[in-house]
């Protein structure tokens, strides 16, 4: 049975990909730990479509904004 090998995404190592290899795929938990702060940091990031910006945010104010003056001026859909 061959024995799979993968490379350490930190320094290249060679990993062998089984159960005994405790912090596959990375070689240590040195290795780990700096993929680990990389991602902490941002330096590394997940491709897709992006989450709330600033414009979204700011975007989401203003109609909440809008909502409240409706209803102080008695345009509210909760009239009593």
């Amino acid at each position: 049975m061959s024995q799979t090998k993968v490379n350490c995404p930190n320094c290249q190592k060679d990993v062998i990909w089984q159960a005994a290899s405790k912090f596959r795929p990375f070689c240590c938990k040195r290795c780990q730990l700096i993929d680990l702060g990389e991602w902490a940091d941002e330096n590394h990031k997940i491709a897709g479509k992006p989450g709330f910006t600033d414009i979204t945010l700011n975007t989401d104010i203003e109609d909440i904004e809008a909502m409240l003056q409706q209803q102080e001026s008695g345009d509210s859909f909760f009239k009593e």
